[in-house]
């Protein structure tokens, strides 16, 4: 008899073991009575401390740490002393390069933060480009201005919903995505090809067709950079970017998307550090601080209901106002409406300036409870308070599928747009294969008949090196030559030399908006600008211009004959570029932005594919 009573009191305690050891399943966002009941009782639970430490969210970087390491000790201690209620998951960076971790070494250290944390967490990350962006093994994706080029609403959606299986696969809940910015200044230095235009009609559509595919795999959706950050010609990582439209030239252009996205449901919106003179008259008051902005416009004009997240508190356009007195700048922002605080450049100042404000009565208790509880229903909506751990086991079936990776690839290649030719050089022409041979004892022959000429940041990254590899495939003894701003002067002459002897020359320009860089993030340093200048003078009839991202840099080279934009670096861009140049694939897409004194929005010349098929490629194209 007491057998039998240890049995039934086991089979009762199992099924309701922790929730904390329970594996997430990705699906649909919904918060029924079940989570309504828990996020209000954890909240009558809390401490003003603990509310205060649910509005911050800080970085954690993907890799692989022992359990008793500094770097993860901290983590734990910053989450159990502060009571951090999320985290913004990347990776390391190392000058220009970023340290991408593997799918599982994210997925181990997220489920052990979980574990370690009282309250489920919620993770967020930055996938612009996919889960690709951070962590290899998954599908890549180009920029958003690809989708403009390739004009079509479903890819976006299928963007949406395969970032959302691979993200939720991970134990990441949340994608700072899609970009609502209408990039209407060539100039702009920081949104550029992160966004999908530069009409808001297209933008629009883009961004509700994202949010309606990752909503359907369970990730929470966020717009940016409220109210608009695409006529700018300033980095906000670096100093204040300044909005000049007026009222009229805001509700026609800025606003749409935003709008279409909270028709849509969207779960966040996140305010920029901009200034905006015909909404905050103040000069030291940016959109983040400002009720007027927050308040008055997002949720009583657009009567947006969900979180509104702050851009990232470290960054310069918000921190230049704020030098004196750093942790003041969260307590401005949540008293302007944010309800998430993101990234503090000084966590400990910004949780103190937040815990004295609310004990001060300055910042009302109803106003953090509204917020935490925001917050709050957001974890269970994607049912974290009762499961919060990922299965490590489908990471090798939900990650990278065959399927996924072709989707990526398409968009690619469909977004390929030819902006001008000359009739006399595409497609250009295979040369045999790659030779076989022995490893380490294979020589290969270089010419100068087919020339290749990279221009990158910087020559320690990998742009090109895919670009490379699929044109040796094609052309096996192509010269390729890799030029930055540090070795131009040094290469310049070789690099003209070997354009004057060659039969056709590629020169494949790699620009993309690149937050915090000091120079302009979408021009091209002196000595960049006057070689490509030389090239086009002395070779531009042999020479088709490859814009590896920024699609504007024509505007600075008229003599240019052939010009073919990708509007990407990532990989799937490369090999739709080099397959586009072969006549592989048709070229199809068409400009989502006006490239002043070049092409109107809306150009481009299509062309049929030449070739039945094309070499092995890193991903395989979806056929029509």
């Amino acid at each position: 008899m007491t057998r039998v009573f240890l049995l039934s009191v086991l089979l009762l305690v199992v099924p309701f073991a922790s929730a904390k050891d329970r594996n997430q399943r990705s699906g649909r966002i919904h918060l029924d009575r079940d989570g309504e009941k828990w996020a209000e009782k954890a909240l009558k639970k809390m401490s003003p401390e603990e509310k205060v430490g649910q509005v911050f969210m800080i970085w954690v970087r993907a890799q692989f740490m022992n359990l008793e390491s500094p770097d993860y000790l901290q983590l734990r201690d910053t989450i159990q002393r502060d009571h951090i209620g999320s985290f913004a998951m990347t990776v390391p960076v190392d000058g220009p390069l970023l340290i991408k971790s593997q799918p599982y070494e994210a997925a181990m250290l997220l489920n052990q933060l979980q574990r370690d944390s009282k309250l489920p967490l919620l993770i967020a990350a930055d996938f612009e480009r996919g889960v690709s962006m951070r962590l290899n093994g998954s599908t890549g994706f180009p920029h958003a201005m690809a989708f403009g080029a390739a004009g079509k609403k479903d890819y976006a959606e299928s963007f949406g919903r395969i970032t959302a299986q691979e993200a939720r696969a991970i134990g990441i809940h949340w994608n700072f995505f899609p970009d609502a910015d209408v990039n209407s200044n060539p100039a702009n230095p920081i949104i550029n090809t992160r966004s999908f235009g530069e009409d808001p009609q297209q933008v629009s559509d883009m961004v509700v067709a994202y949010i309606h595919g990752a909503h359907a795999e369970g990730m929470l959706t966020t717009v940016k950079h409220f109210p608009g950050h695409g006529d700018t010609d300033t980095d906000s990582h670096l100093g204040v970017a300044r909005v000049r439209g007026d009222m009229a030239r805001l509700q026609s252009v800025e606003l749409p998307p935003f709008r279409k996205a909270i028709d849509a449901g969207v779960d966040s919106v996140m305010v920029a550090h901009v200034s905006i003179p015909a909404l905050e008259p103040d000069p030291n008051r940016v959109a983040t601080v400002s009720p007027a902005v927050v308040n008055d416009l997002l949720k009583k004009q657009l009567a947006f209901k969900g979180i509104v997240v702050t851009d990232a508190l470290d960054m310069a356009g918000l921190t230049r106002l704020y030098a004196s007195n750093i942790g003041r700048a969260a307590v401005d922002a949540f008293k302007a409406g944010s309800d998430l605080l993101l990234i503090p450049a000084d966590l400990e100042a910004s949780y103190k300036a937040m815990l004295e404000a609310v004990k001060s009565g300055e910042i009302p208790t109803s106003q953090l409870d509204a917020s935490v509880l925001k917050l709050l229903k957001a974890k269970a909506s994607l049912n974290l308070h009762h499961a919060r751990l990922v299965d490590l086991s489908k990471l090798a079936t939900d990650v990278g599928k065959p399927q996924s990776l072709a989707a990526g690839q398409q968009v690619a290649d469909d977004a390929v747009t030819l902006v001008r030719e000359n009739g006399r050089l595409l497609p250009l022409k295979h040369k045999g294969t790659v030779a076989g041979g022995l490893p380490y004892q294979k020589v290969e022959e270089i010419r100068n008949d087919l020339v290749a000429v990279i221009f990158s940041d910087d020559m320690r990254t990998d742009s090109g090196r895919t670009f490379e590899r699929q044109l040796r495939q094609r052309v096996s003894d192509a010269n390729v030559i890799y030029v930055d701003p540090r070795s131009v002067v040094g290469t310049a002459d070789q690099v003209l030399q070997a354009v004057d002897q060659a039969d056709a020359v590629i020169a494949a320009v790699y620009i993309i908006p690149v937050p915090g860089k000091m120079a302009n993030n979408v021009g091209l340093a002196d000595a960049t600008s006057n070689l490509i200048g030389k090239i086009v003078d002395r070779a531009g009839a042999k020479t088709v211009f490859v814009a590896m991202g920024n699609p504007y840099l024509a505007t600075d080279f008229q003599g240019i004959q052939n010009y073919l934009c990708t509007f990407s670096n990532a990989t799937v861009s490369e090999v739709s570029a080099v397959k586009a140049m072969f006549g592989e694939i048709p070229i199809r897409g068409h400009l989502p932005v006006t490239i002043p004194n070049i092409a109107q929005r809306g150009a481009g010349i299509e062309k049929q594919a030449t070739l039945s098929g094309g070499v092995n490629n890193e991903n395989t194209r979806i056929g029509r």
